[in-house]
């Protein structure tokens, strides 16, 4: 099982989706958007795992704060390099 995680920026930081997809065998079980604040099932084999992580208080409210904690984080940290880039 792979997971993978990303951010999309709207405007700079002024609008930010984080999404985490967890992947088995080249399929995408199930996923975390930040939108919907859940983790939502792809696949029957998804489902288990999905109620389970929505059921902990402490994983879901990780990564509903992803979006400040990583994503805004790393967008403050990385933009210098990415537009002051000179070629």
């Amino acid at each position: 099982e792979m997971g993978q995680a990303e951010c999309q920026y709207l405007n700079g930081t002024e609008r930010v989706r984080y999404v985490e997809r967890w992947i088995h065998n080249r399929e995408q079980l199930l996923h975390f958007d930040s939108d919907v604040g859940l983790y939502v099932a792809d696949t029957a084999l998804g489902e288990f795992q999905a109620k389970y992580w929505n059921s902990l208080p402490g994983t879901l409210e990780n990564a509903r704060l992803a979006v400040d904690t990583f994503c805004r984080h790393n967008y403050q940290c990385l933009t210098p390099f990415v537009t002051e880039r000179k070629g």
